[in-house]
């Protein structure tokens, strides 16, 4: 079996670059053999996508997230049309809203996020999407900015209300959720699993947070992907090689890698 983390955080699991490399090698060992590592800002881009050259299996997504809206970088846009040429750049992200944190000002986010979704349709990438608290505003931009390349909504976080909205839209857009899914308190996303074709459904680590319940108080890493595509195939009445299988293809259909 093989299983995909479309969303890490490898660059705040550990600094040192010999410790980051030894998670994506455990994550391998453990049937984790592609992993899109994620980073909220241009300059920590930088230097986790330095660090992580030697390991092959670790893709990357670069964008400017919605917490680091009152310093993007200077010439930020430009910044990510140059680093889209590098190696393993799949997709633009993580992007999106977030109103729980009140990063900066709303507007300011907003401007932001669209920014993103037009330099992902010029560019013609996926887009990699955090909503946070922010469900209406980020649907509602969806639907007239999302690059045809389509997004995934990682760690979904909204109800199967919610979903089904998106489906019905006929917006090319993936769900993907986390360690918190195994959670027994997690009622939306139980019912919004129930509700979701599996074509349009992914799994990330969303490491080092959201850390699988029977791992609870531990840092969270790619290595334990596995334990949330179990919950999930017990959701779907899959055995877990059958749910391991369809997400692997999801992944790679949605980021446009080659299934093998």
């Amino acid at each position: 079996m093989q299983f995909f983390d479309t969303h890490a955080h490898i660059g705040l699991i550990f600094d040192e670059p010999i410790e980051q490399l030894l998670v994506t090698r455990e994550a391998r060992q453990a049937g984790v053999c592609r992993i899109v590592s994620i980073c909220n800002s241009l300059h920590d881009f930088v230097k986790v996508y330095e660090n992580l050259k030697p390991a092959a299996n670790v893709y990357h997504a670069v964008g400017v997230s919605p917490s680091e809206v009152q310093n993007p970088g200077k010439g930020w846009q430009q910044t990510i049309e140059q680093s889209i040429r590098l190696p393993r750049i799949i997709a633009i992200g993580e992007i999106g809203l977030d109103y729980y944190h009140k990063f900066g000002d709303r507007k300011s986010q907003i401007e932001l996020f669209i920014t993103h979704l037009d330099l992902a349709t010029k560019l013609n990438y996926p887009v990699i999407i955090h909503n946070r608290d922010a469900g209406r505003d980020v649907l509602d931009i969806l639907r007239d900015r999302l690059p045809p390349k389509g997004g995934v909504l990682h760690c979904y976080s909204e109800n199967a209300e919610y979903a089904r909205r998106i489906l019905s839209l006929g917006l090319n857009l993936y769900f993907s959720f986390a360690g918190n899914l195994t959670y027994r308190n997690a009622r939306n996303l139980h019912e919004t699993v129930s509700v979701l074709p599996l074509d349009r459904i992914l799994i990330e680590s969303e490491s080092p947070f959201m850390v699988p319940a029977d791992l609870r108080g531990k840092r969270n890493m790619p290595k334990f992907l596995p334990m949330t595509a179990r919950c999930l195939a017990d959701m779907l009445g899959l055995s877990l090689e059958e749910t391991a299988a369809a997400l692997w293809e999801n992944s790679n259909r949605f980021f446009c890698l080659p299934n093998e």
